[in-house]
């Protein structure tokens, strides 16, 4: 695919990129008319970034490979207009050169921006800045009835764009996006902060989303790590021009080990800010360890351009494809294991209680952690919560807690059994999760959680004839 460079935004530029655009959104049409009227409606794609099990279909998916591009960078408004499908790699590659970046940049590469939005997206800026869907400022959207729209914050599609977020493609695909961009500067100074009290990692936390700064020095990033319940981290980061050396956490270095220290002062260190974006891809946080890539006799070999998420992502893929992993835990005599690959969030006033929970009855670390709290910004609904199928409120903090590994499993014991006491416990502490992975909500209450009536006139409205799968199928329901 092509990348607007230095020139991307002249009108000769954007033009062309919205000539190529135009092609593709035509092309998409003519697949989405060419699937049959009785058959279900989904992309045309081989690589996904969900963890739950998918639809079987057999029918035509909806080519999108036209719509992959970055299609114009505004460096003076500091805007971008972005196809769908385009992955974060490729919208930062973009944005970079202007000295500008999306307000949110979920951490694994080949995220894609419309699936950021319609299925949600954190990172280390959320604090400030919220989710991806809260920096967009229109998008056009190809709704399940095959009819293209463009939906604004305002207007006679206002319903549909508050309502797109956490829909997971159930209501329609975004077809162009555009969002809003941020100023960045070259590098970012890391300060590792450790606690050995959870309470008082909360409390900091608490303290740092209201003030922005910790120990009277500015804070442009925050998240953190758990280890155990007496070894904890935030890393606060700061942007900055300075010169002088960096970090490279691409080669035999691992980025989340260089967290860990004993002292009492912050450890500091310093990454070019392309590296800060990518600094959990090439490792897909801490989950490259199952692939043996963290040993240093076999990192030495494995090539660096495989030291990314989307390659272990489709080892993954095969180990579910053909149960390898509990092949080899039978070997051992041990039972099938259970995937618990989740992220959650709990207001912060919670985050201790959770996280105790979780160590003490899921055995899986590291944990993450992401401060999160609605943009200012956000015009709430009727119901005081702008976003109505992912409900947290506004004015509110919360910390994204992310585990992702397998537990073994206990004969006897119900299917999940500890992701639906994960869900039951989240629930409990005033808290959701993600639905990108495994979920095992009733009916009843997952329509309570997820946007209930609301989804249900959305549905209605932009797919009268389910072309599309609905939400709870989609994310719960076994096929």
């Amino acid at each position: 695919m092509s990348l607007l460079g230095k020139a991307g935004h002249s009108p000769a530029a954007r033009e062309s990129g919205f000539a190529a655009h135009r092609a593709g959104v035509d092309r998409l049409l003519a697949s989405y008319r060419a699937i049959p009227a009785d058959a279900n409606v989904r992309l045309a794609k081989k690589t996904s970034n969900l963890f739950r099990a998918r639809a079987k279909n057999t029918a035509p998916g909806l080519d999108v490979s036209g719509l992959t591009q970055v299609v114009a960078v505004d460096p003076d408004a500091r805007t971008a207009d972005v196809a769908g499908m385009t992955t974060y790699e490729d919208l930062v590659a973009a944005t970079l050169p202007y000295g500008l970046a999306p307000l949110v940049v979920p951490q694994l590469k080949t995220i894609t921006l419309g699936g950021a939005v319609t299925g949600l997206g954190i990172e280390s800026t959320s604090f400030r800045s919220g989710l991806p869907h809260e920096s967009v400022l229109e998008m056009d959207v190809l709704t399940g009835a095959g009819e293209l729209i463009t939906a604004r914050p305002d207007g006679e599609h206002a319903g549909l764009f508050r309502g797109f977020p956490n829909s997971y493609g159930t209501l329609g695909y975004t077809v162009r996006l555009k969002i809003e961009l941020e100023p960045v500067l070259p590098y970012v100074a890391l300060r590792h902060v450790r606690f050995r009290d959870l309470r008082e990692l909360e409390a900091a936390i608490t303290r740092i989303v209201d003030e922005k700064s910790y120990d009277g020095e500015r804070v442009d990033y925050l998240d953190g790590v758990v280890f155990t319940a007496e070894e904890s981290y935030l890393t606060l980061g700061r942007q900055t021009d300075e010169p002088g050396p960096v970090s490279d956490y691409t080669g035999m270095d691992i980025y989340y080990r260089s967290i860990q220290h004993d002292g009492a002062r912050p450890k500091r260190d310093r990454l070019t800010i392309h590296d800060y974006l990518w600094r959990w891809d090439t490792d897909w946080f801490w989950c490259s360890r199952a692939f043996g890539t963290q040993n240093p006799r076999i990192r030495r070999f494995w090539p660096k351009r495989y030291r990314r998420s989307s390659f272990y992502w489709k080892l993954v893929a095969l180990d579910h494809k053909y149960d390898i992993g509990d092949k080899l835990e039978a070997r051992k005599g041990n039972p099938p294991r259970e995937r618990v690959v989740q992220d959650i969030e709990v207001p912060v006033e919670r985050t201790a209680d959770f996280v105790e929970w979780f160590l003490r009855e899921i055995p899986i670390e590291p944990i993450w952690l992401c401060p999160l709290r609605l943009r200012e910004t956000a015009a709430p609904a009727a119901t005081g919560r702008p976003w109505p199928l992912y409900p947290i409120e506004p004015n509110r903090t919360y910390v994204n807690v992310g585990f992702w590994s397998a537990v073994p499993t206990v004969p006897g014991q119900q299917e999940g059994a500890a992701n639906r006491a994960i869900e039951r416990t989240v629930t409990e502490f005033d808290g959701h999760k993600s639905l990108y992975s495994d979920a095992y909500y009733e009916k009843d209450e997952f329509a309570a959680l997820y946007g209930g009536q609301t989804y249900t006139e959305l549905k209605k409205r932009y797919d009268p004839d389910q072309r599309l799968l609905d939400l709870y199928s989609k994310a719960v329901q076994r096929k």
